[in-house]
């Protein structure tokens, strides 16, 4: 008998993988937590019956979401990742020796310890000295910080939920006053192309265009994300992500990456017309 899961990316389209099995199937307090081993994608990470991640693309989405932002600004010591429980971002963060400390806020401190035990190549860096883990809501942790970080990375799940409260203006304006002057903001953006993603992309984008005197957004390939075609938020109180790109600084560093280049960097923020159209950019 073969056994099937599928994540639904509309009430009328889904992904379907082909399992080996189910390693874990837990309840949490926020959420129920699913681990299951697949044939093409290897181990995939399912919260409330949506894909998180996967073994087998998961590079792209933290590579993408953590390696930008550290290409642009010039001096970044003190991170804020909010949500990330999987730990790929901190992982990717973790690459740069001139980061001092990550505050990792992830609500779900039993999705943190399955995801150590059962993704150690995306949680290895979990356990750095630099990483500390606070177990709260983010739009709470971020109320009572002011001008403490050089970037804020939104690495939270779809707007629903524990994550609902991260896709709010409140929340976007705690952002900026937690941030330092030069300060950035990254988050993650869903995808522009089905109308039930599309929504909260004008929504995010909105809000942080409200409180950001610069927003922007950049695009990647994520094969099993609905549609594929992910969008990533980028904000600042200073940098342009294009203008102020030191592509030669960042390629000295050698840091190991298999999908983000600087190349990759600059086209990454010329986006199709409909997607423009779909934020009001289009000019």
């Amino acid at each position: 008998m073969e056994f099937w899961y599928s994540d639904k990316h509309t009430k009328e389209v889904q992904l379907s993988m082909k399992i080996k099995h189910q390693i874990v199937s837990h309840e949490s307090d926020f959420q129920q937590i699913d681990i299951l081993e697949t044939y093409e994608y290897g181990k995939v990470l399912v919260l409330d019956g949506e894909l998180m991640i996967t073994e087998k693309d998961e590079f792209i989405y933290h590579e993408m979401i953590s390696h930008v932002s550290m290409a642009v600004h010039p001096h970044v010591e003190n991170v804020l990742v909010i949500g990330g429980g999987d730990g790929g971002t901190v992982r990717e963060l973790a690459k740069y020796k001139t980061i001092h400390h990550i505050d990792l806020v992830e609500v779900d401190e039993d999705l943190v310890n399955l995801c150590k035990k059962h993704f150690p190549t995306t949680a290895l860096m979990m356990e750095d000295e630099r990483v500390y883990i606070y177990h709260e809501e983010g739009l709470r942790f971020v109320r009572s910080r002011q001008e403490e970080y050089d970037l804020i990375i939104v690495d939270c799940a779809d707007p629903f939920g524990p994550a609902e409260g991260l896709f709010t203006r409140e929340f976007y304006g705690n952002c900026y006053k937690a941030l330092r002057k030069d300060g950035i903001l990254i988050n993650q953006h869903e995808s522009p192309f089905y109308s039930e993603h599309s929504q909260t992309v004008q929504k995010a984008h909105k809000h942080i265009t409200a409180v950001f005197p610069l927003s922007t957004v950049y695009q990647c390939h994520i094969p099993s994300y609905p549609s594929g075609h992910w969008l990533f938020g980028f904000a600042s109180k200073h940098y342009d992500p294009i203008r102020d790109l030191n592509a030669e600084k960042w390629n000295a560093l050698e840091i190991p990456t298999h999908y983000y280049n600087t190349d990759l960097h600059k086209g990454s923020f010329y986006l199709p017309n409909y997607v423009k159209e779909l934020l009001g950019t289009n000019e």
